[in-house]
């Protein structure tokens, strides 16, 4: 456990000091902020420091090396610094008048890491859901000279899916030179940390446009903080309710809750942030949080500082590309948002819904639309879309399980509807920015309802990941509300027996919410057995000659060569080596590379030929389509010699030369 201290503040210390090395630019981003936009120095960092890694990258300009990332922070250290001795007094007095907030909020971050990455060390395990395809994502990247990296399921083609911030991962992996298999870990602890401390900034700073009292802008950003990253939904206390107790509680069932009991199944998704934390799967939705919270505050800037400048705009079409590069549903939801603000921002200058309004709102889109498809450019030219359109849904959620679903957020919308039509002639610029939240959240969880984007997705599930992606927005943006909602409605109010019914209205689903944690951490984790920060430890407790020969590829072998392993479905053990190791073989996970790819076509192919390789006598023929794939190392462990029963061993050991061996397991290294 020392030793994971040691390397979770050695982490930090390095993610500090990225973050103070973009103080000067942050500083004069959110100057109108309570704590000047402290808490998002460090994201600021790694989204420009990795955007720089990966521009170059992909324009074959720089290859991915840790040279090239200390290049990247050089010249940002460079701009910084011009920024600094531009504005050299005010940003001293910046940092005088502000060191305790900044050092207030660079503890909640320390605590914050410290604490997920204490909870990720009884179950450290990189193994089960998807996260063979988030490690193997990373480790491909962290062996790739340039962009778009390899595919590491299916030898000789690039990554066709959104990888954007498993690179922001890899960045940081090669910059620390900590092995991936604990900077995994790292980073889930991290993401929390991020989204904790960015929470609190935001939700703060939404109430610090209505009092300057420091005390209610703390807790109120500490609310906002829990309820984002520690936040559940009603399904809690709709099991109570039911059940009347907790004993048999099943914590995943709150994000699949809506299930058509008659007739064919509808089955949905709608996950958010302590769930994604909970089960550790790097997925591009949760990888992304940090960038969503970054862009609401530069949309909050804006309002603060009642100007759009170039620079701003600029900063905002990087994050929406980087966006599409990380998890492409968040790109519409957020560019929507923008133009609503934008629209809002231009009404209020023009005194009305004039020509004028609309012109400069699509002037300023335009522009950023067009700076967005730029900055993501590279990307887009290297990638396939497989989505064949929207089609109309076939099922609609009963009622009552989205109000189990929504039912707080319903409260606390009808509460604030209710309050902005009372007083609608007292309506500030934040209130009429948090009920374009509001409406859009609102929208995001009835688009489901009627309407689904099309994708390899069976019938049953056709709207699973619509409501998923749309839906863990909305969470989002109602965390961030309700802290500035339930303040401006309490402090507007004058009567105290009200204001007593709603803070009693307010706190019965806010326990039952915070309930959630409690069981879904403690029946994931355990929390009896600390295990450490490293991920393959199951690899070498099950499959130990396995694990002996990944270490042996990891620390052998250089670049890229393609391996041959078993072709096993998805969510197993199969397709652990190139997972491990970034190694690319001829097929990993078949329905993945299916939903990657549009098409079942090369993936039914390949796990004939994978077969054939394995189990025919053939010498020649096995050779032909070793040398078609490029196939360099053949791999025969446990789960070869399950899945091929009739291998053909002897015939590897006249195609090439036994380069390591452990145990029943072997790696070949074939002759040319």
């Amino acid at each position: 456990m020392l030793n994971d201290f040691f390397l979770i503040f050695f982490w930090w210390v390095l993610v500090c000091g990225l973050g103070t090395v973009f103080l000067p630019l942050t500083l004069r981003l959110f100057g109108k902020f309570f704590d000047r936009g402290y808490a998002f120095s460090k994201i600021i960092a790694i989204l420009v420091v990795s955007y720089l890694v990966w521009l170059w990258g992909s324009l074959k300009i720089l290859p991915f090396t840790p040279q090239t990332i200390w290049l990247a922070i050089g010249l940002a250290a460079g701009a910084n610094f011009y920024l600094f001795r531009k504005n050299q007094k005010e940003i001293k007095k910046e940092i005088k008048n502000n060191w305790k907030i900044f050092a207030f909020e660079e503890s909640l971050f320390f605590l914050a890491l410290l604490f997920w990455a204490y909870i990720r060390g009884f179950q450290p395990n990189i193994q089960g859901l998807e996260k063979f395809m988030d490690y193997g994502f990373i480790n491909s990247i962290l062996r790739s000279r340039f962009f778009p990296p390899a595919d590491m399921w299916l030898a000789g083609k690039t990554i066709n899916y959104y990888y954007f911030g498993h690179l922001v991962t890899a960045v940081l992996t090669k910059l620390s030179g900590i092995d991936s298999a604990i900077t995994y870990n790292l980073m889930i602890a991290s993401l929390f940390a991020f989204c904790f401390t960015a929470a609190f900034c935001l939700g703060g700073n939404l109430v610090f446009t209505l009092t300057k009292k420091k005390k209610l802008v703390v807790l109120s950003g500490i609310f906002s903080a829990f309820l984002l990253n520690l936040g559940g939904n009603l399904h809690s206390l709709y099991w109570w309710l039911k059940n009347k107790n907790f004993s048999t509680y099943w914590y995943p069932d709150a994000t699949r809750f809506i299930v058509q009991k008659f007739g064919a199944a509808d089955n949905t998704i709608h996950e958010f942030p302590i769930y994604s934390s909970v089960v550790a799967d790097l997925h591009g939705h949760f990888l992304n949080l940090p960038f969503v919270l970054l862009f609401l505050a530069l949309l909050l800037t804006t309002i603060f500082h009642r100007k759009i400048t170039l620079p701003l705009c600029c900063l905002v079409a990087l994050l929406l590309g980087c966006f599409y590069m990380t998890n492409t549903w968040d790109f519409p939801i957020y560019f929507l948002v923008f133009g609503l603000v934008i629209l809002y921002f231009n009404y209020l200058k023009s005194h009305g819904l004039i020509g004028e309004t609309i012109i400069q709102t699509a002037k300023t889109i335009l522009i950023c639309l067009f700076l967005t498809i730029l900055f993501s450019l590279p990307f887009h030219l290297n990638f396939q879309n497989i989505s064949q359109g929207v089609a109309s849904v076939d099922w609609h959620s009963p009622l009552w399980m989205l109000l189990v679903l929504w039912g707080f957020p319903l409260l606390i919308s009808l509460s604030f509807f209710t309050f902005s039509v009372v007083f609608k002639n007292k309506l500030q610029k934040i209130d009429n920015f948090i009920l374009i939240l509001l409406g859009l959240s609102w929208l995001l969880i009835l688009i489901p309802e009627f309407a689904y984007v099309k994708d390899i997705y069976i019938h049953s599930h056709q709207r699973a990941n619509t409501m998923f992606k749309l839906t863990y927005q909305s969470f989002v943006m109602f965390s961030l509300s309700t802290g500035y909602i339930i303040v401006r409605i309490l402090t507007a109010l004058k009567q105290k027996l009200l204001k007593f019914l709603l803070v009693t209205c307010y706190l019965l689903p806010v326990a039952f919410i915070f309930v959630y944690p409690y069981f879904a951490i403690r029946s994931y984790y355990g929390l009896k057995d600390y295990q450490g920060l490293y991920g393959l430890n199951y690899l070498e407790k099950f499959y130990p000659d396995d694990y002996q020969a990944v270490i042996w590829l990891k620390q052998n072998i250089d670049g890229q060569p393609i391996i041959a392993e078993a072709v096993g479905e998805s969510y197993t053990d199969f397709a652990r080596v190139s997972a491990n190791t970034g190694l690319p073989t001829i097929l990993g996970w078949r329905v993945h590379e299916w939903l990657w790819r549009g098409s079942f076509d090369e993936a039914g192919k390949r796990t004939e030929i994978v077969r054939e390789i394995y189990e025919s006598k053939d010498l020649i023929r096995s050779k032909q389509l070793l040398n078609q794939y490029q196939v360099k190392y053949v791999f025969l462990g446990n789960l070869e010699k399950k899945q091929y029963p009739q291998l053909q061993e002897e015939k590897f050991e006249k195609l090439g030369e036994v380069v390591f061996f452990s145990g029943e397991t072997k790696i070949y290294q074939l002759k040319r």
